[in-house]
């Protein structure tokens, strides 16, 4: 089969994939014909699901055109065995087309945590996990390898409140979860959900976003409504028209539920209310 590693793909890899496919070949190894059967798939693969329209797409490409970019493996425990590192759905195609070899570089050995590192950067850079896979490989970085949420962040090139907003989607409750990895609702409509506590609260807002056919934005204006605390008339009348107004001044500017309250004596707190990370920077961002 055709390989061109002058046409293998680069843009979009971050430093993780860089090292993992050099330009030059470092250990002697370079690109080599390996036997399909032989390779084993990564224990630390993040990605749970294969979309059957677009591996048939990748499987004719392959058909046409051969392999443009090798897999990476690296050497089993196993004599003449071989582990996959990167290239799943490469080698899923290569498969349905009846190849019997694959091109590959051979790496040494990496660790468990740098397999599911180089597993997840290649997948996020190439945006084919969705958003609860990505979540599971974070949490599986953090859990498993004692990594914080800053180092993620810096392994696999996203903001630190990119990793944190997208592993609270696995607070979501079970249905919610099936109905985002369905593409029934997107990730924003998932993040509005996260912000309520309790499972069941959650499947009804779904009910509703799914049988109304709701956009995120309106999403976002349900879950603030349902978890809204209407202010008590004794909290109103607490404050004098001025203060009253200043109260709803604050709540309009920062655009969520905020309460004021005054002592006599002058001193006083004033509480700002957000339902979501998102809402927090939002809110962060109007006062600083």
């Amino acid at each position: 089969m055709l390989y061109n590693r002058n046409m293998a793909v680069k843009r979009g890899l971050g430093k993780g994939l860089d090292a993992l496919i050099p330009s030059n070949n470092r250990d002697g190894q370079g690109v080599i014909q390996i036997s399909i059967t032989s390779i084993k798939n990564n224990p630390w693969q993040p990605r749970s699901r294969v979309d059957t329209e677009e591996l048939a797409e990748l499987a004719e490409s392959i058909r046409k055109h051969g392999i443009l970019q090798p897999i990476v493996v690296t050497r089993s425990e196993n004599s003449g065995e071989f582990i996959l590192i990167a290239g799943q759905r490469r080698l899923q195609a290569a498969s349905i087309v009846d190849m019997h070899t694959i091109p590959a570089i051979i790496r040494e050995t990496p660790s468990d945590s740098q397999m599911l590192e180089l597993a997840l950067i290649e997948n996020i850079q190439r945006s084919n996990l969705n958003a609860l896979e990505t979540a599971r490989a974070y949490q599986a970085l953090s859990t498993n390898f004692n990594m914080s949420h800053e180092e993620i962040s810096k392994r696999v090139g996203k903001s630190r409140t990119s990793i944190s907003n997208t592993l609270r989607l696995l607070k979501l409750s079970k249905s919610v979860q099936k109905a985002l990895s369905k593409n029934q609702i997107t990730e924003g409509h998932a993040r509005a959900i996260v912000g309520i506590s309790k499972d069941v609260h959650q499947e009804q807002i779904l009910q509703k976003i799914l049988n109304n056919k709701l956009n995120v934005r309106q999403s976002e204006q349900l879950v603030k409504k349902l978890t809204h605390t209407p202010t008590s008339s004794n909290h109103s009348s607490n404050l004098t028209t001025e203060e009253t107004d200043l109260e709803n001044l604050i709540r309009n500017t920062l655009g969520t539920k905020v309460n004021l309250q005054v002592k006599n004596n002058g001193s006083g707190k004033l509480t700002i209310y957000f339902f979501s990370d998102e809402e927090l920077d939002s809110i962060t961002q109007k006062i600083l």
